[in-house]
């Protein structure tokens, strides 16, 4: 992974690297291996690797990052799992919510992750969402829910107090680790949507 990324952007100057990892991170090396990917990520120095100083935090808070408007937020990313992460008054939480009991010995992930909705269906697997949300919201008490991932896009009704996160939001968040703007700063997401143009085109 580090050689494509360095061979993709090896004309770009920059400083600092900014990692969504897909499984749990504490100070800032990845502590598992992901559930949906290779091996070889658990206790990786991506530091040393890129020879930059690199931010790497769970993807999902990444993405809550870039989404946060304040307040209390729960952040749930529908793709091939289920991420989660809570921020509260600007204190981040990764959380590893999608790995909990839900029904029948299966986790929440397995409802409403990509196998929950090839195996459901579009129309069940909507539903199966709606009753998680209502249920994580009922047991953290957010003022507002921001769904993510590449399968909020297929939510055809949005749960209460819900709304869907934008694919560039990863980017936002990536600037904000490092302090580079603020909630709602333009700027931020302007660079954003340049940095997301710019290596969707590679």
């Amino acid at each position: 992974m580090v050689k494509k990324v360095k061979d993709l952007t090896k004309d770009w100057s920059y400083d600092v690297i900014s990692l969504g990892y897909p499984g749990p991170v504490i100070r800032n090396r990845p502590i598992a291996e992901p559930r949906n990917l290779g091996h070889g990520w658990a206790g990786f120095d991506f530091a040393r690797a890129f020879r930059r100083p690199a931010w790497v935090v769970n993807d999902a808070l990444m993405q809550a990052l870039g989404s946060y408007k304040g307040g209390r937020m729960l952040f749930l990313g529908l793709g091939t799992g289920l991420g989660s992460a809570m921020i509260v008054d600007g204190v981040l939480e990764p959380m590893e919510l999608g790995h909990l009991p839900y029904r029948n010995g299966k986790t929440f992930e397995d409802y409403i992750g990509a196998a929950g909705l090839k195996r459901l269906g579009k129309k069940k697997w909507q539903r199966k969402v709606a009753d998680v949300v209502e249920r994580l919201a009922a047991a953290l008490q957010p003022e507002y829910i921001v769904l993510g991932g590449g399968n909020a896009e297929k939510i055809e009704r949005l749960p209460r107090r819900t709304r869907r996160g934008r694919n560039n939001d990863a980017f936002v968040g990536g600037f904000k680790l490092w302090g580079k703007g603020t909630i709602g700063d333009r700027s931020v997401r302007t660079k954003a949507a340049r940095a997301l143009k710019k290596f969707g085109s590679r």
